[in-house]
């Protein structure tokens, strides 16, 4: 039995500085107001501190973060945390197609992170950086794409099981 097993996370150096950047420039803004803000009342400040507040809580969402995936004999299985609580198993029973595949972010689901379709959600694109993806087709139709870091693994890994699914050649 083989398993694959990974866990990526948002932790590119650019996402990092874009943060940093934003964090500076609001709290310098802060700053230079705090005079006018100090003799405000309590709502107001808290409104003044908003911007810095906004954006320590989406930092702290990036930093908490995670893909995890495992492709085992069950299935393929991925939780991006702290959306899912608890893995979402894919069974291979379920599968019609299965193979890794260069997509693009931007283009093709509007960046990284947690994507869907916007009309009958039947595209969904679960992703942390990078431009390779397992593709997976369902039966009913729906196609799931997760990332991974590992492409030369979980190649090997789906070759463990690829009896239990349809390949497509890139």
């Amino acid at each position: 039995m083989k398993v694959f097993i990974e866990e990526q996370k948002f932790n590119q150096p650019l996402v990092i500085i874009i943060h940093s950047i934003v964090f500076i420039v609001i709290g310098i803004t802060t700053h230079y107001n705090w005079p006018v803000n100090s003799t405000a009342s309590f709502g107001e400040k808290i409104g003044a501190l908003s911007g810095l507040i906004f954006i320590a809580l989406l930092a702290l969402l990036f930093l908490f973060i995670k893909l995890k995936t495992r492709v085992d004999e069950k299935g393929v299985h991925y939780q991006f945390y702290p959306f899912h609580l608890n893995f979402k198993t894919i069974p291979w029973g379920l599968i019609s197609i299965c193979y890794l595949r260069k997509y693009n972010a931007i283009s093709e689901y509007g960046g990284w992170g947690m994507k869907f379709s916007f009309f009958g959600r039947t595209v969904k694109s679960f992703t942390t950086k990078g431009n390779i993806g397992l593709q997976l087709v369902l039966k009913n139709g729906k196609k799931v794409l997760i990332g991974t870091q590992k492409k030369d693994e979980l190649e090997r890994t789906l070759n463990t099981y690829q009896q239990k699914f349809e390949t497509k050649e890139n």
